[in-house]
């Protein structure tokens, strides 16, 4: 019988547990490539699994994809499951998958209007000046009604405010022709690396990576991440903005039996390089608020190194896997890891961490009021599904018996900012054109009566009001119903002239 309220992870001098209740908390794996990071998550995954915990996790290498098939006897495992007191039992764990891209899971979008200003920033690497333009652009859209759906959105709103730069300097600032080319240049980058892809409709819907089997295990959502790698911002970016609509849309839920949804973020590193300091503090305020929304989140890196300070204090749930200290940074990387943990008499935990072999890690979960277990050896459990990765044909299978199937593959390209600001050109266009054609009637009438001549009857240039007055009569009616006022006008001075 499972253990619904706690996590077999590892076995020590006795079992190594993670409490559910503890399971919002967050945590940390870390290790060398080639130390059992991978097993580590998918152990966690599959405990979550059990117990009715729904995962989003991030399959760089496509080895997590395994979690979707049924393992198997392999002597290794059998020892393994033999090593830490247990009898090997193949199992397997409902899965979606998904893919920004559409080629190896479910299409995950999201719109412009949705990823924000901050983030989008973030994910074209633009600088101050440039990330004014695209807030000034986005309060733009907001201000005139503009839906920012998909980048066309964007790039046309762009276009129009270069366009239009002398008239919204008084309220929106200096908007340049040579900032908002800068821009379009990056969004042309992000397109020809497939990022154009992600935004668009339709957007997930969070409850889709929230589902239950008709078993009550909680659905493995795994992310195909080994080409979004190839485009480490849009990955970095990608998987922020899911965890600020978490965190947005989820209500309070304080501290529960066991949380909503675990979060894994793989290749962590990539969320914190480079990184501005608003948006660092952002990330801080998401991992430090969130878990009272019930959610969450296991940052997986090599090097504890990689995750600020302000972030890892936050991190309750440690499972560290060997570091080799080969060089200066290496070794402050032992030093910082082995000085995180809740310190074991017994244990010389900054050797340890250059000793531990495949499979081991040092492991310390919270326990009792919140208070890390003392730090200690383990040797991590072997999977219960498949280790490695599955076959085009047992993806393509499960992809075809997804609940969710047909409801995101179809692309939604509604109304939007680029066909209201196409349009608004098209009306403009058509309105330059009437003026001009009833200005030319009208403007050889008016020259017999006012006098002909480009500077309007005055040498200096400058319009009379009446000139004025009339110009401006003779925009406003260049319509269909205008140039019907307009005969009427021009038949009253012709009979006027007539008379005299």
């Amino acid at each position: 019988m499972t253990d619904q309220s706690r996590i077999f992870v590892a076995k020590s001098a006795e079992p190594q547990y993670l409490a559910l209740a503890f399971g919002n908390r967050h945590g940390l794996v870390t290790g060398a490539t080639g130390t059992g990071k991978t097993v580590t998550l998918q152990v966690l995954a599959e405990g979550f699994s059990a117990r009715g915990v729904p995962v989003f996790a991030a399959d760089i290498k496509g080895d997590l994809s395994g979690v979707s098939q049924r393992g198997e006897a392999k002597d290794f495992i059998v020892k393994r499951a033999a090593d830490v007191g247990i009898t090997y039992q193949p199992d397997q764990f409902p899965v979606q998958f998904w893919d920004v891209f559409g080629e190896q899971g479910m299409p995950i979008r999201a719109t412009v209007s949705d990823v924000g200003p901050l983030l989008l920033a973030r994910m074209l690497q633009l600088n101050d000046v440039q990330e004014g333009v695209l807030n000034a652009a986005f309060k733009l859209a907001d201000d005139q009604g503009l839906l920012l759906l998909d980048l066309k959105d964007l790039q046309a709103l762009l276009a129009d405010m270069a366009d239009k730069a002398a008239e919204l300097i008084k309220t929106y600032g200096n908007v340049s022709k040579t900032t908002v080319g800068a821009i379009q240049r990056q969004l042309l980058a992000l397109q020809q690396q497939g990022g154009d892809k992600f935004f668009g409709e339709p957007a997930l819907s969070l409850a889709d990576i929230g589902l239950l089997d008709a078993k009550g295990r909680g659905t493995i959502n795994i992310l195909a991440a080994d080409k979004l790698m190839m485009a480490p911002q849009l990955y970095a970016t990608f998987l922020l903005w899911l965890l600020s609509e978490l965190f947005e849309q989820l209500p309070e839920v304080g501290d529960l039996d066991k949380p909503k949804l675990v979060f894994f973020f793989d290749e962590a590193h990539l969320l914190f390089n480079d990184a501005p300091p608003a948006l660092l503090q952002k990330i801080e305020q998401v991992v430090r608020l969130i878990r009272s929304k019930g959610i969450g989140v296991y940052f997986v890196t090599q090097n504890p190194l990689d995750v600020p300070d302000a972030v890892l204090g936050q991190l309750g749930n440690r499972v560290q896997h060997a570091l080799r200290a080969f060089t200066p940074r290496d070794q402050k990387a032992v030093k910082a890891a082995a000085e995180t943990f809740r310190p074991n008499p017994d244990l010389d935990t900054a050797k340890v961490i250059s000793e531990l072999g495949k499979g081991e890690a040092l492991v310390s979960f919270l326990e009792g009021n919140g208070v890390p277990s003392i730090v200690q050896r383990a040797l991590i459990l072997p999977p219960a599904a498949r280790v490695g990765a599955i076959t085009p044909a047992e993806r393509q299978a499960i992809l075809q018996a997804s609940p969710l199937r047909g409801k995101y593959e179809t692309v939604v390209d509604r109304e939007s900012a680029f066909e209201m600001l196409q349009r608004r050109v098209t009306d403009e266009a058509a309105s330059a054109e009437q003026a001009e054609e009833g200005g030319g009637l009208l403007g050889s009438v008016l020259g017999s009566v006012f006098g002909s001549g480009s500077g309007g009857g005055r040498a200096s240039g400058r319009m009379t009001t009446s000139q004025a007055v009339i110009r401006s009569v003779t925009r406003t009616i260049a319509t269909t119903a205008g140039r019907e006022i307009t005969q009427a006008i021009l038949r009253g001075v012709l009979g006027g002239r007539s008379r005299r």
